[in-house]
């Protein structure tokens, strides 16, 4: 008895203390404690910046430095950690109070969010062709515009720029689509449709998308049959704040010269055939006067500043930059400010979120004043000839035709623009029961040039009769007279128009997983209100002085001279177009291993006739990722392989206005009326109530695929694309179309193609790792047709640069089976007993004298057969090496400027290159366009190095300090004689190289950013 009570006892006693344990150890489950740790990737390097939450509450901090972290929670809870490009990791909360966390960096080639037509989603359920390039994938340089940006890193986009910093690059997707506007794709900024690029800096860019194949670019029908680039701009995200700046200065100078003759070589040549200067010309000096017009070293900056943080509800980015850029010609540079602000704002238990999105960019262009005409006569002016007077002024000798000083014109006047784009947009997106979202989208783009234009009274020297311009090559492009501008004591010109962009888009979105099946549907409006053109111009001549520049206007007094005429721009300037569209998107999915798309988009359109206002673009995509397969599942050596199948038909309006489909009146003329001549009014274009849209349909089929646990990974796209019924102006019988113009559908053009990307990690150690990433596309494009409203026409010829002796001779032709810049010309059969140059005709025999267009031959275009780009990437500890080639392989250049600069009979009054120099004065038809001056375009090209060094935890509140240098252009591998094979690719008249390219530069930069 003694023993169960002193048994029972102690029973007690242990039961009582289980329970004190158990209640202690439920007290310090509930009780929040401070937990700590380093987040480490798998190379057990520390991740600063990363975002660390507990689950399910508002708790949120930052990762510092060494990764370390420092949040309060409690047993059994989660904490989130979240960092871009690495999967996001979850861990539960033990007893432990300090853990080692390792996160991996996330399949880009499978995870990766993609932008489409409104809305997102994953690389792997993609059924179309889309192409995304990183902020970090991006060309480094001192560069302002986005097409340059993305130069050879997206296959199949064709870019060419020149060194201007004033004009945007040629970009071309996949060909050209039309004949009347080959022009840039489409861009859609932060889902701002047309939104201006201007208005991005790029260090603001968080990621670009490049929607090519139809499937991808349907949904936004009547504007997207050259594509579509989305790009994303930077936002804040919940965290403590974060500072960032990012600059560089940076050094230019010219890469490459025509290879003129110099004094001695030119008085030589001349001696020895015989001939001498002009007392007039010859002031014994040696000009280099491609030098003259140029800086010796051009100089540019960009500084970026930029803030961003957040909480759980709400966050915010805003940034300002500044870029200066100098040209290389003397008197152009471009001055650029653009301040951005993102917000982000949640409500409601976080069910509706709104956006706010602001960007303004204030930019001031001044371009070498008649810019062609400078670089024409800098290349053909004499070098014995001096720059200046020995009182100071310019020499010039009017006695020789169209013979000027090119610095003399250049430094006597003045031409500005003052280009400004505010894009706004409010966007409201609402989480609705039963997998509902609902957006709506306003947003309103508005933007000014203000431009001006001055010609000093030094310009009343030259002859009007013989001062002509020297336009870039086109179709019906040709050269006038322009010294009528120039009026008396000086002239000016000022304008300033602005283009409005109202949009209001507002879709429904519906997500839904039933079991295996997801679906994803879209269904949304979309209205557009266009106005551009609103504003004025005007002009004055009759100035008091030189000093008032164009911004005083009243100075002017032009009604005492009574041949000038007030330039009050051109007609219908102002132009309004309203344009309503419904569309529809539909994703479904199996398994994620089958997908489907199909869209349709409905447009109108006030710009087209009465009878076809309206366009329906629809499109259809198929995708099998055949590594989901149950076969697939034994092997290790494809970690991903998906083929993909689409077709769809998108729109193009480009390249017109509000009224081409009318009936337009102008004036024609004068008419004596009670003794006063007055205006007469006479159509000059008929009206077509059938015009409608170009419409550009596309079959695409894909391959994407990985292997070997996705070291190499890679995209296969072949294509082929149809346009019908371009849009073009044609010329036709007045006594059919009143003025004797019309607008009209007509004619097809074809594309077919292959693009090949691939991205390889040959090294990935914890030390060292090299990614190698390369891109090629093959493009074949055909004219298919050129049927016309009235009749069938074979041909079209065009680009008539005008040599001296050629009046109608032109370099290319538009032809059924040929390419959009075909070149058709004379065929050169070298020289005659006497050195003067033979020609071939039709029949096959050869002539001194051959006819113009009808001893015309094919020979060759434009269009490259393959682009490429090639980047490597080295990493070693906190080195970076970057080593970026491009290239583009199987086009002709037309090199019209060694033509022009070969025209040996005028040696005595214009200089030429020294590659004529064993043609002979008496040789008059040596400098006639034909296949002697078609030359390969291919090259290879460095186009940038850049070695960086990262610093990290360098002092107190700074996290990260990267130091660069960069250069661009270091080398070009070529046979072309010219300046550069970069020449435009851009336009109706690609590839020609005519005395108007604006040299091209070798660029190095010191960079410097840092994360504060």
């Amino acid at each position: 008895m003694r023993f169960k009570c002193t048994s029972l006892k102690y029973g007690s006693i242990f039961l009582l203390l289980l329970l004190i344990s158990q209640s202690f150890n439920i007290a310090f489950a509930q009780t929040e404690r401070k937990i700590t740790g380093n987040l480490m990737d798998t190379k057990n390097m520390p991740v600063i910046g990363a975002s660390v939450a507990v689950k399910g509450t508002s708790k949120v901090t930052v990762t510092g430095d060494n990764g370390a972290f420092s949040i309060s929670a409690k047993n059994g809870d989660k904490l989130v950690f979240t960092f871009m490009g690495y999967e996001p990791k979850e861990l539960t909360i033990g007893t432990g109070s300090n853990y080692k966390v390792t996160i991996s960096e996330a399949n880009t080639s499978l995870t990766d969010v993609v932008v489409v037509g409104y809305g997102k989603g994953s690389r792997k359920g993609l059924s179309s062709a889309i192409t995304s390039v990183k902020p970090e994938e991006l060309n480094k340089g001192a560069i302002a515009d986005v097409g340059q940006l993305l130069q050879g890193k997206v296959p199949g986009l064709n870019i060419s720029a020149s060194g201007d910093p004033n004009k945007p690059a040629a970009v071309i997707l996949r060909g050209a689509s039309t004949i009347n506007s080959p022009g840039a794709p489409f861009y859609v900024i932060d889902g701002i449709p047309g939104a201006d690029i201007a208005a991005i800096a790029p260090a603001d860019i968080a990621s670009i998308d490049v929607l090519k194949d139809a499937a991808a670019t349907a949904i936004y029908g009547n504007r997207a049959a050259s594509g579509v680039i989305i790009v994303t701009t930077k936002r804040g995200k919940s965290g403590k704040p974060q500072l960032s700046y990012s600059g560089y200065v940076a050094a230019e100078k010219v890469s490459n010269q025509l290879d003129l003759m110099d004094a001695d070589q030119l008085r030589a040549y001349l001696t020895a055939n015989k001939v001498t200067f002009s007392p007039n010309d010859d002031k014994g000096e040696n000009v280099n006067w491609m030098k003259a017009i140029e800086r010796s070293t051009a100089y540019s900056q960009n500084h970026n500043l930029s803030f961003s943080g957040g909480t759980d509800h709400s966050n915010y980015s805003a940034s300002l930059n500044y870029f200066n850029k100098e040209g290389i010609l003397s008197q152009s540079s471009l001055n650029r400010i653009i301040g951005r602000l993102n917000i982000d704002q949640y409500a409601f238990d976080d069910k509706v979120k709104f956006s706010l999105n602001l960007s303004n960019s204030s930019s001031k262009s001044i371009n070498e004043p008649l810019q062609n005409i400078v670089l024409l006569q800098a290349a053909k002016r004499l070098p014995v000839s001096p720059i200046y007077n020995t009182d100071g002024s310019y020499f010039e000798n009017l006695n020789n035709t169209g013979y000027f000083n090119p610095l003399a014109i250049a430094n006597n006047a003045q031409d500005e623009t003052k280009y400004n784009v505010l894009i706004g947009g409010f966007n409201t997106e609402v989480k609705l029961p039963f997998g509902f979202t609902y957006n709506i989208n306003l947003s309103y783009q508005k933007t000014t040039a203000a431009h001006g234009e001055f010609y000093s009274s030094y310009f009343g020297k030259y002859p009007t009769s013989n001062f002509y311009n020297n336009p870039d090559p086109g179709i019906g492009i040709a050269h006038t007279l322009i010294g009528n501008i120039f009026g008396t004591n000086g002239s000016a010109l000022r304008s300033n128009f602005e283009n409005t962009n109202k949009i209001l888009e507002t879709f429904l979105t519906w997500d839904k997983k039933i079991g295996d099946h997801t679906l994803n549907a879209v269904l949304g409006y979309s209205y557009q209100d266009n106005i551009v053109g609103d504003g004025f111009q005007t002009s004055s001549t009759n100035f008091p002085t030189d000093f008032v520049g164009f911004q005083n206007l009243t100075l002017g007094n032009p009604y005492a001279i009574s041949s000038y005429r007030i330039n009050l721009g051109n007609d219908l300037t102002y132009q309004r177009i309203l344009m309503i569209s419904d569309f529809f998107r539909l994703n479904y999915n199996y398994k994620s291993k089958y997908f489907l798309q199909g869209s349709i988009r409905r447009d109108g359109s006030s710009a087209f006739g009465k009878n076809n206002q309206w366009g329906y673009f629809p499109s259809v995509g198929l995708a099998w990722r055949v590594s989901e397969e149950d076969f697939m599942k034994g092997q290790s050596f494809v970690s991903d392989l998906k083929i993909r199948a689409s077709y769809g038909v998108t729109g193009n309006s480009s390249g017109i206005g509000a009224y081409n489909g009318q009936l337009v009146y102008g004036i024609t003329g004068t008419y004596y009326n009670n003794g006063v001549q007055a205006a007469a009014y006479a159509p000059i274009q008929g009206a077509n109530p059938d015009l409608k849209w170009e419409r550009t349909s596309t079959k695409n089929l894909g391959v994407d695929f990985g292997i070997l646990n996705n070291k190499i990974t890679g995209t296969v796209d072949v294509y082929d694309k149809n346009t019908n019924g371009m849009l073009f102006q044609y010329n036709v019988p007045s006594a059919l179309v009143p003025g004797g113009r019309l607008w009209a559908n007509g004619g097809s053009i074809n594309n077919k193609g292959i693009e090949v990307s691939l991205n390889v990690s040959p090294v990935a150690t914890k030390s060292f790792s090299w990614l190698s990433t390369i891109n090629m596309a093959y493009n074949k494009n055909k004219i298919t047709s050129l049927q016309g409203p009235i009749s069938n026409a074979d041909s079209v010829r065009y680009s008539d640069p005008e040599g001296p002796g050629q009046t109608n001779a032109t370099l290319q032709i538009l032809k059924v089976g040929y390419p959009l810049g075909q070149f058709f010309t004379l065929k050169y059969a070298g020289k005659d007993a006497s050195g003067n140059s033979l020609f071939y005709k039709r029949d096959g025999s050869t002539t001194t004298t051959p006819s113009i267009g009808t001893d015309y031959f094919y020979l060759g275009n434009a269009q490259p057969k393959v682009i490429m780009g090639w980047s490597n990437t080295f990493k070693y500890k906190e080195f970076e090496l970057n080593i970026f080639l491009r290239g583009t392989f199987g086009n002709k250049i037309f090199n019209a400027t060694k033509a022009d600069l070969s025209y040996t009979a005028g040696a005595a009054v214009n200089n030429i290159l020294n590659s004529a120099a064993d043609d002979k004065v008496t040789d008059t038809r040596n400098s006639f366009y034909s296949d002697r001056y078609i030359e390969s375009g291919s090259y290879v090209r460095l186009d940038n190095a850049t070695l960086g060094y990262n610093f990290k935890n360098l002092i107190k509140y700074v996290s990260n300090v990267r130091v660069y240098l960069s250069t661009n252009n270091l080398f070009t591998i070529t046979g072309y004689k010219g300046i550069d094979p970069e020449i435009n690719q851009g336009g109706a008249a690609p590839g020609i190289d005519y005395n108007n390219f604006y040299p091209k530069t070798r660029t190095f930069l010191l960079g410097l950013n840092a994360s504060f």
